[in-house]
Parts: structure tokens; C-alpha cells; sequence
């Protein structure tokens, strides 16, 4: 699990650009998801994550915009604060190591906001909305969980045990 003590060394900035990022990110995974599952429910469930990170990446930049009002916003191809990455290297992937990976992120942006709105205590609504954020990745990852339970037994339907009939 990533540890986010020391936030205190990155600007409001970079905490801001990795927030993007990571919300960018999100979103893609799990359109990605949404495109490659034949579950018409979890094909709506990712749908709706991905409306999800889509609105946190609004408030961040919004965010972005209030606090460098002058200064164009680049979104790194890499974020400056480490956040653990869901890689999809074979597309013979089981579905539920994909949602494992995507459960151990939304965890991960959880304790990220959580320390980052330590950065923000002085301006309420701001560290309000980020605590709101972290609050709902709980959610996602709540969510994430059932449907890794539901797709290991699905996964595990091709099993098939010795002196077992299978078939009608």
C-alpha cells in the first residue's frame, strides 16, 4: 500500500496535476473495461465509474484554474506523486485481476486525497470536496469488490472437477 505521509514535499501543484492524472486514468480503465465485457451490468457499472472520475476531474481542474489562474494546464504523462498504475499487459486477462488492480487504486487515490486535503485544512470548501472525493473512492472500491466477487465465480464456471457430470 502506498504511503502518503509526506505529501508536504510536492507543491499544490503537482498534488493538483497527479489528481488529474490519476482521475484521467481512472476513467480510461474503465471505459476499457466497460468496451471489452459482455455483462450488460457491469458494462453500466464501469459506464458509471467512469462518469464518476469524469466529475472529480472537473473539481481538480477547476482547482487547477483558481489556484494558477495564469499558467496553462499540462497533464503529465507520468504523475509527479507515485500512484500505483492498472496495467492490462494481455489481453487474455482475467477480469477480476483487472478489477483487483482498479481496487487497489481507488484505495490508493483514497489515502492520496485524504493526505492531500491536509494541504488544503486552511481553505474549508477545498479540503471539504477533497475529503467528499476520497469519501466516494471508498465507494468505488466497495463496488469494484462486489463485482471481483461476482466475476471469480463466473471465472470460475470453466473449472471442472474429476467424476463431475458436466454438460445436460
Amino acid at each position: 500500500m502506498a504511503n502518503f505521509s509526506n505529501l508536504g514535499i510536492y507543491s499544490e501543484e503537482d498534488l493538483i496535476l497527479t489528481s488529474l492524472k490519476s482521475e484521467i486514468d481512472s476513467k480510461s480503465i474503465y471505459l476499457k473495461i466497460r468496451d471489452s465485457v459482455k455483462n450488460s451490468i457491469l458494462k453500466d457499472k464501469m459506464d458509471f465509474l467512469a462518469k464518476e472520475e469524469d466529475k472529480h476531474k472537473e473539481f481538480f481542474e477547476n482547482l487547477y484554474i483558481k489556484k494558477f489562474p495564469n499558467k496553462a494546464r499540462n497533464i503529465p504523462n507520468k504523475a509527479p506523486v507515485p500512484l500505483p498504475e492498472i496495467k492490462i499487459n494481455d489481453e487474455k486477462i482475467l477480469i477480476s485481476e483487472v478489477l483487483a488492480q482498479a481496487m487497489d487504486a481507488e484505495m490508493a487515490a483514497y489515502n492520496f486525497y485524504l493526505e492531500m486535503s491536509k494541504v488544503f485544512k486552511e481553505e474549508k470548501e477545498i479540503y471539504n470536496m477533497i475529503i467528499y472525493i476520497a469519501e466516494m473512492e471508498i465507494g468505488h472500491y466497495k463496488l469494484l469488490e462486489i463485482e471481483k466477487e461476482n466475476s471469480l465465480r463466473f471465472e470460475s464456471y470453466d473449472d471442472s472437477w474429476p467424476m463431475m457430470h458436466i454438460g445436460p
